[in-house]
């Protein structure tokens, strides 16, 4: 007593239709697991914390109106400064092709 298979294709349909399955008697790969699941974006984004507003955001936002004193910079500042008068400081750019090696050995 085998059941013809367009019955049991309509039986699939109908408990799809109530379980919220996709019906799919070929058994292609359609990708419904992955779209199924829980996104995961939210709890990414919830697991790193906010980020905290800078110097450099408050002097964007208020340009010359207030006074700002970043202490961090100015400690930047002085050690380079230190590091140049002893001459270990990083060279300057060239503007010019004449100014850099690269061009002087050649010949034109």
């Amino acid at each position: 007593m085998a059941v013809p298979r367009s019955r049991i294709l309509d039986l699939m349909k109908v408990q799809c239709r109530i379980f919220s399955h996709t019906f799919n008697p070929e058994g292609l790969r359609l990708g419904n697991k992955v779209l199924r699941q829980r996104l995961r974006g939210p709890a990414l984004a919830a697991y790193y914390p906010q980020k905290m507003a800078t110097f450099k955001d408050l002097q964007k936002a208020y340009g010359d109106q207030y006074e700002n004193f970043d202490e961090e910079q100015e400690d930047r500042l002085e050690k380079i400064k230190m590091i140049k008068a002893r001459g270990k400081g990083a060279p300057k750019k060239k503007r010019t092709a004449a100014e850099s090696k690269k061009f002087k050995g050649k010949k034109k």
